[in-house]
């Protein structure tokens, strides 16, 4: 575990998957922590896909390949490349068992850096093959629900624009539907409850807004500010105490997908020695 700290805030890092596994400010903890009787992990990064594939498994050169939920990166080692006391830097190389599965050349590279009530991240992917690279990239974190105060009643997200106030139905398997539902949207203001998770994710596909907040009764929020993802979704549980405000450059495949992994909708193709670059600025407001 890697450990920053600057001023009243800190983080650590989990080398297994690059993944965030705390983060507090003024000794506030506000990242979900991690439970297997919820949900086992806390922010991780999602590549070299985001959410479902179709069967399990994608087609790259006519050959279907498995391929678990939002990919391989969360259960792979990153390595330490740099550290300070409040930033650090990690990145995963492609191998021997990342291409059985995914025969590209590349790294994924998350830097963390941390400030007195913020916490950027920032994500490089870079196709060292000499192939155009198909890839999504995924940022996954769970915030503790309630944020402040012992009821989760009255916690609300509120978006920086109006959104559309419907949002994709999932099929089972995760698979996008062609039918949509309504969100309570009032506004830019969504009220959360159980009632707004029964039905799986919300997939605000190339939303409006760049920046949208997880807001307390008194105040208090923590607030996430994008750069380079497109989509934004929102998941929980019935019942559970966290809530994920996800970014996103891809998505699940559609129902009925069975294309090449490189024509998957909302796919990125990165052309030989390119690099794409894409950040999320977390930061926290007291109440």
């Amino acid at each position: 575990m890697i450990h920053l700290r600057s001023g009243g805030s800190a983080a650590s890092i989990g080398t297994t998957g690059g993944e965030l596994r705390r983060w507090s400010v003024d000794g506030r903890d506000l990242l979900w922590p991690g439970d297997p009787a919820w949900w086992d992990a806390s922010a991780p990064i999602l590549f070299p896909i985001v959410g479902w594939a179709r069967n399990g498994e994608v087609r790259i050169d006519g050959i279907a390949r498995p391929m678990g939920v939002h990919g391989f990166a969360g259960g792979r080692p990153f390595h330490l490349v740099e550290q300070g006391a409040a930033s650090c830097r990690l990145e995963l190389l492609d191998d021997a068992e990342t291409r059985a599965v995914y025969p590209f050349g590349f790294s994924l590279s998350v830097s963390y850096h941390l400030t007195d009530g913020g916490l950027a991240v920032g994500f490089t992917v870079a196709n060292t093959g000499d192939r155009a690279m198909p890839y999504a990239l995924g940022f996954h974190p769970g915030f503790r629900w309630p944020l402040s105060g012992p009821s989760r009643e009255g916690h609300a997200v509120v978006f920086a624009e109006v959104e559309v106030a419907t949002v994709p139905v999932i099929a089972p398997g995760g698979l996008f539907s062609d039918r949509r539902r309504p969100v309570p949207l009032e506004g830019r203001r969504l009220v959360l409850d159980d009632a707004v998770f029964a039905a799986e994710a919300l997939c605000f596909l190339d939303a409006r807004s760049r920046s949208w907040a997880f807001e307390a009764p008194d105040g208090s929020a923590v607030r996430m500010d994008l750069d380079g993802f497109p989509h934004l979704a929102l998941w929980s549980k019935p019942g559970a105490p966290f809530v994920c405000l996800e970014a996103w450059t891809g998505h699940g495949d559609r129902v009925g997908f069975d294309g090449e992994l490189k024509d998957k909708p909302s796919m990125r193709l990165l052309a030989p020695g390119a690099m794409d670059h894409a950040r999320v600025m977390l930061s926290f407001q007291p109440g």
